[in-house]
């Protein structure tokens, strides 16, 4: 979708700030990322179902929010959409009505290996690939309301295909409970002038990885 989360090329927003490094600056970031891990792992919705949450929140409330805000606004609005917690609930910081039943639940001793595990996302080929490396891709021209890996500023470019990673899970329909429909899956290479634009320098390049149905024949 074309929303704040998206903003690679537009100027306005300042330089990009280094941090110290470190990957929690409080307790409660160390809290949203482990509950939105553990919620994940119940199977209650998807990674790229996860993503559309926090992408989805209202511009002037993504824009002002710190990452790990983003991650906890994008939580609530899963367990409230996936009936797990209520509206008044999430106000009030209690529980209201009785518990729901999940799928799974990440247990305190499984962390490290199911973290160290990952979940797949790479499914068998049962068609081949469309497209080989050195062919010519236009991205196409969309402007979904939906989940989609395929950035705005990308789109009905050309570039070349570098790589051939697999099939692999379609965010765009696994976002919204349409199923995995596993799609061939690319690294496409731009030159940065034709990103962005003739004032661009003409040494950046730019690759993305793009799946199937993002492209088509230049």
């Amino acid at each position: 979708m074309n929303g704040a989360q998206d903003l690679g090329g537009q100027m306005g927003f300042g330089p990009i700030e280094r941090d110290d490094g470190l990957n929690f600056h409080a307790r409660w970031e160390e809290r949203a990322f482990a509950v939105t891990l553990a919620m994940g792992a119940t199977g209650a919705w998807t990674l790229d179902a996860s993503r559309f949450a926090r992408e989805s929140l209202p511009p002037a409330e993504y824009l002002s929010a710190s990452y790990y805000e983003i991650w906890a606004k994008g939580l609530e609005k899963l367990v409230v959409t996936h009936g797990l917690v209520t509206d008044e609930e999430l106000k009030q910081g209690k529980v209201l009505v009785g518990p729901k039943q999940v799928k799974r639940v990440l247990k305190a001793e499984d962390v490290a290996n199911v973290l160290a595990k990952g979940a797949a996302v790479d499914r068998p080929e049962h068609q081949p690939a469309r497209y080989r490396v050195g062919d010519r891709v236009r991205t196409r021209r969309m402007h979904p309301e939906h989940h989609t890996r395929l950035p705005r500023y990308a789109r009905d470019a050309v570039g070349s295909v570098e790589a051939v990673h697999g099939v692999h899970v379609f965010p765009d329909t696994n976002a919204h409970r349409q199923g995995e429909q596993p799609a061939w899956l690319y690294g496409v290479t731009f030159k940065g002038r034709d990103i962005w634009g003739p004032d661009s320098d003409p040494a950046l390049s730019l690759r993305l990885d793009l799946w199937e149905p993002y492209l088509d024949l230049a």
